[in-house]
């Protein structure tokens, strides 16, 4: 009998920083795919250098559509969808083959270990971590969210030992860029629901974000570093929804143009 076959894929764009780490790692797998979003570094040479499979998509549907789109690509007995700057650990990588040798679960929790500009985050809501990322072919999907999105599936999950290594904000420029990014994904997403903004939700749910961070999650045991993360997590949500705001006024503006 045949051991059941791994496909791993990723999602980039401008990812070149991590990308070797992260697929050197990777190993183990029997394929790579990797869905690049257009980058003009060195990504995709990168990626095809390490024997990954690479498709450019041209547009942006959002993450969970893209992830899903990776996934598609692939034909083997089980599905790992990983990110550019993330770092399978030795350790994770012979939990993963053990697992898939002897499976109890359909779908795996993987324990992910995020950094935030160079400190590694043991507190503050970031860890334990736990994702739901290793699944059997037609067990599982993401949802179809454009940023925080979601694996959906059925039943519980099994959880894997060992660390998967997330870089997630390598330096303040990177925090600054990504709060950019992420408060317009999320004012973006909220909008297509029908949600509202304004200053005042902005204010209090910036200010809970803040709270909850730093104390109820207790990101001050992460020192500075803690106090940052609950600074940009409450700038992401007082932007996310003022950005929101912004949405409405110039929706209502398209309805009711001024003749």
């Amino acid at each position: 009998m045949t051991s059941p076959t791994l496909g791993v894929a990723l999602i980039t764009k401008n990812a070149a920083r991590r990308l070797p780490e992260c697929l050197t790692a990777l190993a183990f797998a029997d394929r790579i795919v990797v869905l690049d979003s257009g980058s003009d570094d060195d990504t995709v040479a990168i990626a095809r250098a390490h024997g990954a499979l690479v498709e450019v998509s041209p547009d942006w549907p959002g993450f969970g559509v893209q992830k899903n789109r990776a996934l598609a690509l692939l034909d083997t007995d089980w599905l790992l969808l990983i990110d550019a700057d993330e770092v399978v650990t030795p350790e994770l990588a012979a939990s993963i083959r053990a697992v898939l040798a002897n499976p109890a679960h359909a779908v795996y929790a993987l324990n992910r270990l995020s950094s935030f500009c160079g400190h590694w985050m043991r507190h503050a809501g970031w860890f334990p971590d736990w994702i739901p990322r290793l699944f059997r072919r037609g067990a599982a999907r993401f949802s179809d969210d454009l940023v925080h999105e979601r694996l959906l599936f059925e039943g519980g999950a099994g959880r894997l030992d060992g660390l998967l290594l997330h870089y997630s904000y390598e330096d303040h420029a990177d925090v600054l860029r990504k709060l950019d990014a992420y408060s317009t994904a999320g004012a973006r997403q909220r909008f297509a629901r029908g949600q509202r903004g304004g200053l005042g939700k902005a204010i209090l749910r910036g200010g809970w974000a803040f709270v909850r961070t730093y104390f109820i999650k207790r990101g001050f045991l992460d020192g500075a570093a803690g106090f940052q993360v609950a600074m940009f997590n409450a700038e992401t949500v007082y932007y996310r929804f003022l950005k929101l705001a912004a949405m409405e006024r110039e929706g209502r503006g398209a309805r009711n143009p001024k003749s």
